[in-house]
């Protein structure tokens, strides 16, 4: 079975002492090898802290949560786990749109958050390190966006416009995950390539502010991009796998199938679905969305990746 899942934390839970590689926690490159995998591999450049900004992300994700700060020793950190994933035979790193279709597990580099640039040229330095997914914000505001626990929904920034255009010439995927609507709407005007959300659900289904509304799903569709449906379970309408799955349909059927994708967020989760408590899990959702499953699980993400990767062949 081929799979492409938009959002897994396997850098970050390595940090933190999580077996990523054998591991029965979620995922791991064990479980991948179970299928025709490419993983958009995150990167949380992310120090954990206590202080009044975790309790709205606690109170936000019904669970626990720590507020942050951005580390540039953690992004190379992790940036060089996934290289010694790779030099061990364990994964292949997708540099080019030709890394994107050889079996086996392959990851794909993807910044969570662009906290940790400087300015917009620094995307010659990701591209250089072969990270060709940029998500604009995590949780917070920053000189290029406005996230979606924004108190003041700014959109993107004039420095923002110009991250997104370089990306677009580079060959860098915009992942709007975690922005605020004005930068969802901003983004996918100026875009010239798919953008994507690499894991959410929709306010329709439950309201959270890290769910897309109708508006936010018809910029991104006018993109030609995909949505990823994600298994935070505060933003699902039911925290089992049957939430996922009406997720899934809500978009397939109101929107168009070529926009639905997966985009778990294991290992960055502390509670699973009912049902969908790890990666192999994929099996069980394909025969609930059959007819759909090759779409969803591959096909469309596929798509949207080689549409942007052909600018950095």
């Amino acid at each position: 079975m081929k799979l492409i899942d938009l959002h897994e934390d396997l850098a970050y839970s390595n940090q933190v002492g999580i077996d990523v590689i054998e591991g029965e926690r979620q995922s791991s490159i064990k479980m991948l090898k179970e299928f025709d995998s490419l993983i958009f591999a995150s990167i949380f450049p992310h120090v954990d802290t206590l202080d009044e900004r975790s309790e709205e992300l606690t109170a936000l994700y019904g669970n626990p949560t720590r507020s942050t700060n951005f580390s540039l020793e953690l992004f190379l950190d992790q940036v060089k786990f996934y290289y010694y994933l790779e030099r061990k035979g364990m994964v292949k790193i997708v540099r080019s749109g030709n890394d994107v279709e050889p079996r086996g597990v392959k990851l794909l580099l993807s910044l969570e958050g662009a906290d940790v640039l400087r300015d917009y040229s620094d995307l010659y330095l990701l591209k250089e390190l072969h990270v060709y997914n940029l998500g604009l914000t995590w949780n917070y505001d920053n000189k290029f966006a406005s996230s979606c626990m924004s108190k003041k929904d700014y959109g993107l920034t004039s420095e923002g416009e110009e991250l997104v255009k370089l990306a677009n010439r580079l060959g860098i995927i915009i992942d709007l995950a975690h922005a605020g609507k004005r930068t969802v709407l901003d983004v996918t005007s100026i875009s010239k390539k798919p953008v994507i959300d690499s894991h959410t659900n929709f306010t329709r289904l439950k309201q959270h502010k890290r769910n897309l509304d109708d508006e936010e799903i018809e910029a991104i569709v006018k993109t030609k991009g995909v949505m990823g449906i994600t298994a935070i379970i505060s933003t699902l309408k039911e925290a089992t796998i049957n939430g996922l799955v009406e997720s899934i349909k809500y978009l397939g059927e109101s929107f168009g199938w070529e926009y639905v994708a997966i985009g778990t967020d294991f290992l960055g989760i502390g509670e699973t679905p009912k049902g969908f408590e790890n990666i192999l899990k994929v099996k069980e959702l394909a025969k609930a969305i059959e007819g759909h499953e090759e779409e969803v699980l591959w096909k469309n993400a596929f798509r949207v990746i080689k549409e942007n990767l052909s600018s950095s062949d």
